[in-house]
């Protein structure tokens, strides 16, 4: 369980793909804090910690990981956000995060608001997972309150904290992020979906 604060950034030192898995390796400020079979979230993404060297460690996605995430474009030298899980009893700044991204959005827009930046990214809508006005959506691990909420887009308003401090900052027109819809979200859709 994750809380969608981003813990620090790291960068992509290696990539190695073993049949349909993907080994990525990691350098980042809390590797002496990590351990094996540690769960960290990695662009919102829930992988397991299998190997550590020095400030470096390594991970893998399996293929359904793959299919789902952003996580199979990643190359040599990108940033990457990382929180490791939360801890029992700590305070819970985003939301509830599971780590379990539902599929990627691309960003359509990017418009300076005078102080914050708002981003609009598009989804294949799938009746399951919805955005709701002011509700929580997470980016790439990045817990948001979604603005402008439609069928199949929706935007998110950045501080310049947020920014300057997440993969934020490298996103364009085209960008592919993973998305996680909020889990109630998914409960109370697929229960409407089950009466029908």
């Amino acid at each position: 369980m994750f809380t969608g604060i981003i813990e620090t950034l790291g960068i992509v030192k290696g990539i190695e793909r073993e049949k349909e898995n993907l080994h990525l390796t990691i350098k980042s400020s809390i590797t002496n804090e990590l351990k094996i079979d540690q769960s960290v979230a990695h662009n919102g993404v829930c992988l397991t910690v299998v190997a550590i060297d020095k400030d470096e460690y390594t991970v893998t996605a399996i293929k359904e990981t793959l299919d789902k995430t952003n996580i199979d474009d990643l190359q040599v030298g990108d940033e990457i956000n990382l929180e490791r899980a939360m801890k029992l009893g700590a305070r819970l700044d985003g939301h509830i995060v599971q780590g379990h991204v539902d599929g990627t959005g691309v960003c359509e827009n990017i418009a300076d608001a005078d102080g914050s930046t708002v981003f609009t990214f598009s989804y294949d809508f799938d009746g399951t997972n919805i955005t709701i006005e002011k509700g929580s959506i997470t980016i790439n691990g990045v817990s948001l309150t979604v603005v402008n909420s439609k069928k199949n887009e929706f935007s998110v308003a950045i501080i310049p904290y947020t920014y300057e401090h997440t993969t934020f900052k490298n996103f364009k027109k085209g960008t592919k992020v993973n998305l996680e819809f909020d889990v109630i979200g998914k409960y109370v859709a697929r229960l409407h979906a089950l009466r029908e």
